[in-house]
């Protein structure tokens, strides 16, 4: 039987059935992260080449991202390579950016499917870092599906969270020095959007595999408040029921989070009013009245939101265009 077979006797099982019907009785939730990791390891347990333990990967990830699709999680989220990778061996790093060349030629020969089916793929992480010929692939397969909605499928490839972080503080700084936005226009939300992930929800749920405890710089900003489950197995061998169990540790826990998101968000929002209060009882010096302290707050936060705004269409104009010249 074939790999796509299974899959699908898999998918179309009366038991599969009754574990979604279950499962979709509770929240299922919309974003899905994958620290996909045991590759090498696994590799090393069946004696295969190391290079083999990658491939085994890429194909647990297509099978993963069926099951998710199925159960009608609509945005998955994948650390495909970190850049701390290309610390690896020469020979190893070369493997996998040949590895991803032929991934990212399957993904453009998919076209019909991915349109078809409405699903955008994004590429996260410095393009600058990967070699011309594979930013090429990326820059084709990101412009062919920017326009699809129905579903997402994000790879963090030549990502590092820290490495996102500082970009972001990077391309806000970059903004002042241009006019385009004032010091106090940086706020968290500002930077929340100047992130590779700026056009994603945080992660409902983010999962690794390998048995390891730890994040390892992977999506630290976005996942405060999702909901971790790190399950015991190598990344070849994870399984719908690996899946399904932390799907249950999703749903286990899902109140609790959804109350501290919503008082971390609101005690965000304080603190931001906070800030601006005092910067206008500083720095302005027309105050005349306490009472026209709100009229201010509101004055500066329209004012504020506009310019992050043109900001972020300068932002977003600007990477279009880097990716598009590659596709020419």
């Amino acid at each position: 039987m074939s790999d796509d077979d299974e899959r699908s006797s898999i998918a179309n099982s009366w038991f599969w059935s009754l574990c979604c019907r279950v499962l979709k009785a509770g929240h299922i939730p919309k974003h899905a992260a994958f620290i996909m990791d045991g590759n090498r390891r696994f590799a090393k347990k069946m004696q295969y080449e190391r290079q083999q333990g990658h491939v085994l990967g890429f194909e647990k990830l297509a099978e993963t991202l069926d099951w998710c699709l199925h159960l009608g999680i609509k945005e998955v989220t994948v650390y495909a390579f970190s850049v701390d990778n290309f610390k690896r061996s020469k020979e190893e790093v070369e493997g996998l950016m040949e590895l991803a060349r032929q991934k990212f030629s399957q993904v453009l020969q998919k076209r019909e499917f991915i349109m078809k089916h409405g699903i955008r793929v994004r590429v996260l992480g410095d393009h600058s870092l990967l070699p011309k010929d594979v930013l090429e692939q990326v820059a084709r397969v990101v412009t062919m599906s920017r326009d699809n909605n129905n579903a997402f499928l994000n790879v963090c490839f030549a990502y590092s969270s820290q490495h996102e972080m500082t970009e972001a503080v990077k391309r806000m700084a970059t903004g002042i020095e241009e006019g385009l936005l004032q010091p106090s226009d940086i706020t968290e939300d500002l930077l929340e959007q100047c992130l590779y992930t700026e056009d994603s929800p945080p992660p409902d749920l983010l999962i690794r595999t390998s048995g390891e405890v730890r994040l390892s710089d992977f999506l630290l900003w976005q996942s405060s408040y999702s909901c971790l489950s790190f399950q015991d197995v190598l990344w070849p061998e994870f399984s719908v029921w690996n899946l399904f169990s932390a799907i249950l540790q999703y749903q286990k826990n899902y109140k609790s989070i959804s109350e501290a998101k919503a008082t971390f968000l609101t005690q965000r929002r304080n603190n931001q009013l906070e800030v601006d209060r005092n910067y206008l009882l500083q720095n302005d010096t027309s105050l005349a009245h306490p009472h026209e302290l709100d009229t201010k707050i509101s004055e500066l936060e329209h004012t504020r939101e506009k310019r992050q705004r043109e900001f972020l269409a300068h932002l977003h104009h600007k990477q279009q265009t880097y990716l598009e010249s590659f596709v020419h």
